[in-house]
């Protein structure tokens, strides 16, 4: 019986990641979408861990609306500045100069650090849904620049994570997005452990 209950528990911890995962991008077929979706997927993954709650897709859907209003504004800056810097590197890869690889490797620093800072964003606002969007701003860059390992460990997560789910069908769309979130609510918490992790109803939102 134990060792059943072990089995349940595992397939637990990769079945709701998946099921957050797919939730996170049918929402985020909108584009501009992902960043409060990316949220929205923090907070059903946070209920869970915190709660037990097991509706981790159906979770995320209802949490999106209430992150949508907060959160478009900078969801739209952030889509916009990624394409361009985007639209950056494709242009400066082809220009043999050592301007052109100076200005690339600016770029792509930029890049790197966007990534554990919009999971900081997520996972800050699934924490603490009920503060103001610059209090998340904030935790956010404590999170992810604060500790260099804590830092490392969101941009390592964010790109590994599609590499090593290749083996499992759709692995890296599945846990791509949900797994990097995952450990920041992880390390956000062994960072301020005495910080209620308890989100609010979903009323309260």
């Amino acid at each position: 019986m134990t060792s059943f209950r072990a089995v349940l528990r595992v397939l637990e911890y990769l079945a709701y990641p998946a099921f957050a995962g797919v939730a996170w991008w049918l929402l985020a077929l909108g584009v501009v979408t992902w960043l409060p979706a990316l949220a929205a997927m923090a907070h059903a993954l946070q209920r869970w861990r915190v709660d037990g709650e097991a509706r981790c897709f159906t979770g995320t859907f209802a949490a999106f609306p209430r992150y949508w209003r907060r959160l478009w504004r900078h969801s739209l800056v952030s889509t916009a500045a990624f394409g361009v810097l985007g639209a950056n590197l494709v242009f400066l890869a082809d220009r043999p100069h050592p301007a052109a690889y100076a200005l690339l490797a600016a770029q792509l620093g930029i890049v790197i650090a966007l990534v554990p800072y919009h999971v900081g964003v997520a996972v800050t606002a699934a924490r603490a849904p009920e503060a103001a969007l610059a209090d998340w701003r904030r935790g956010a860059l404590v999170l992810a620049f604060g500790s260099a390992p804590r830092g490392l460990a969101l941009l390592g997560a964010a790109v590994v994570t599609p590499v090593v789910t290749l083996p499992v069908p759709f692995g890296p769309l599945l846990f791509g997005p949900s797994l990097p979130v995952l450990l920041g609510l992880v390390l956000a918490e062994s960072r301020d452990p005495d910080r209620p992790s308890h989100p609010p109803t979903e009323e309260a939102v």
